[in-house]
């Protein structure tokens, strides 16, 4: 199933015909601009836990990219968006997501960024429904600006919390393989 959705994102993606590309039961624009840098959907998916989508996951580059360490490195535009398909997703679960998330991609080395982490962390406070979108947008002049329906929560600097949070959805140990996979556009 996966692999047909991936060929439909494809298809989409190659044809241009849509100003957006469906998936997990919503439809993420083709084209984000943050800040007057415009970054393409390089790749999408959706995070599933015990057969359940939790959200759409969208990776947006400057330029199309399959090298996972190569895109956390990078010292470039790049946001993440995600688009809550659940209404299983809470505050409490996705701030447990978002630290488990900082284990794997740091290999448990949090320790150097635990004052960026706890900040981020804040961000998913308010009370999370479905249909939220969470922007992540990584512009190397600023640091991490995070967006809730288009909503500017905070800003972290920080090349080290770029990676780790990037590493969430991109690292050895990321959040989900097939979203990682779908991300790169694989």
């Amino acid at each position: 199933m996966k692999k047909i959705i991936f060929v439909f994102i494809a298809l989409m993606s190659a044809g241009l015909t849509s100003a957006q590309t469906e998936v997990g039961g919503v439809n993420l624009p083709n084209s984000e601009t943050y800040q007057g840098q415009t970054l393409n959907l390089n790749g999408a998916g959706v995070r599933e836990k015990l057969w359940i989508d939790l959200y759409a996951g969208g990776l947006y580059l400057a330029k199309k990219s399959s090298d996972a360490s190569a895109i956390v490195s990078a010292n470039e535009p790049m946001s993440i968006k995600l688009h809550i398909v659940s209404k299983l997703i809470t505050s409490e679960k996705m701030m447990e997501a978002v630290n488990e998330g900082f284990q794997n991609s740091t290999g448990g080395n949090t320790k150097p960024l635990s004052a960026e982490i706890k900040k981020f962390q804040g961000f998913f406070l308010e009370e999370i429904k479905k249909n939220d979108v969470f922007d992540i947008v990584y512009m190397p002049s600023k640091g991490v600006v995070a967006y809730k329906n288009d909503k500017e929560l905070g800003t972290i600097e920080g090349m080290d919390f770029k990676k780790a949070l990037f590493g969430i959805w991109l690292s050895n140990r990321p959040a989900d393989d097939d979203l990682k996979e779908a991300m790169l556009g694989k």
